[in-house]
Formats: C-alpha cells, structure tokens, sequence
C-alpha cells in the first residue's frame, strides 16, 4: 500500500496521475501546508524539507517500508517499482534528462513566476520579470522538442509527459494576463490536450476533493508557505 501525503498544488498532482495511470492501491492523506502541516514533526519524518508530495511504501524493497518524498523521485521510484510509464531501456537517458530538466528548470521558474506574480510585494519588478522569461523560455525549449512529437520521450507516455503535465496545467498563472496561455506555443498545446483526454486525469484531478483545504491567504498561511521570510523564533 502506498500512503501518499497530498495537497491539491502540481508536485503532488503528478503522482496522484501516476498512481491513477498505474492502478496502484494508494490511502490519500491530505496534508494543509496552508496550516503549516508540513511543518509538523510526524511529517518532517517522512520529508525533512517539509514539503508535499511525500510517499510511504508499506511494501518497499527487500519487503521493508520506505518511504520516499520530491515529486521527480516519486516517479523515478513508482516507475520501477511497477514497470510502468517508463519508457523502454534506450529511452532511458532522454527520460531522465527531460525529467530532471522539469525538475531544475520548468517547474522551479514557473512556480516562482507564480510567487512573484501573484503574492510577492508590489515593486520586485526585476524578479517578477526575471522568473516569468525564464518560464516562457523554458516552454519554448519543450514546445521546439514536441514538433513533430506526440510524447516528450520515445514513442509512448512516460512519466516525463506527467511531470510536465503537473505544471503545464497551470500555464494560466505562470503566465498571467494570457488569454490563451499555449498560444505562442502550439505544440506543447496539442500535446496538452492528448494528455488531458486521458480517463486518469480527470481520476487525479477528484483527488483530495473530499477534503476542504484552506483557502484564505492570511498572516498564517504566509508564514507556513514562506518561513524562510521570517525571523526564526
């Protein structure tokens, strides 16, 4: 059984689409960073940089529970685990190198063109603008490597495909003000809506609806997602 500590953010809603895409039995524990949970010592157990997504195989290797957080290392680990969404052996070296280029790159920037967009002070008018080319330059190194292309690697979908398609999903806010933020990049918006027509997105998409998270931004959610802002006590 795999015990997968969520919050409805795009790290964690990749493995939530991996675990749906695999048919993997899975126990959804919901963790409110708004709230500061993540902070929480039974849960900097599992992840000691206190972030989601976060994993607990009960059945890891050698039959020993393992547990397993970052959302790229997550897929890297389920992926082997099951065989699944991995590529064939010769994909192996493109796989991880579009793998780890989400990881370092697009995801990073577009969640702090996010930040800086949408919650960092009036008046860092160089940082909002140094993340947000960042983001839109690294859309455009994937959209040039999907011309042509149905997957980012190989022939078939991988768990490149689902890390990406954690943050592409949120392209709206990475790139505010766009009425239609695919536009200036056709080919990552053909291969979005292919993935989006898969049964399992709409599956990861219903996880964790069962549970209200907090929404309001106040000095308590600020403090919880941005501790590093703050003195320590």
């Amino acid at each position: 059984m795999i015990r997968f500590y969520f919050h409805p953010t795009p790290n964690p809603v990749k493995v939530a689409l991996f675990l749906e895409e695999a048919g993997l039995p899975y126990e959804t524990i919901p963790v409110d960073t708004s709230k500061g949970e993540q902070h929480r010592p039974a849960f900097r157990a599992i992840n000691p940089n206190g972030k989601v997504p976060a994993i607990v195989d009960t059945d890891g290797p050698g039959g020993r529970q393992a547990r397993v957080f970052d959302s790229s290392a997550i897929l890297l680990y389920l992926g082997d685990k099951t065989g699944k969404l991995m590529g064939t052996p010769q994909d192996r070296p493109e796989l991880l190198s579009w793998l780890f280029f989400i990881a370092s790159g697009l995801g990073p920037f577009s969640g702090q063109a996010v930040h800086f967009q949408f919650v960092a002070p009036e008046g860092l008018d160089y940082a909002r603008n140094r993340y947000r080319r960042e983001a839109e330059r690294h859309y455009k190194v994937l959209d040039d490597h999907l011309a042509g292309r149905d997957f980012i690697v190989g022939d078939g979908y991988t768990i490149a495909d689902i890390s990406a398609w954690g943050w592409l999903d949120r392209a709206a806010r990475v790139l505010k003000g766009e009425a239609d933020p695919f536009r200036a990049f056709p080919n990552i918006a053909r291969w979005f809506r292919a993935i989006e027509a898969r049964p399992a997105v709409a599956r990861a998409r219903a996880v964790g609806k069962d549970h209200v998270f907090k929404r309001e931004v106040d000095e308590e959610t600020r403090r919880a997602l941005f501790p590093s802002n703050y003195a320590a006590a």
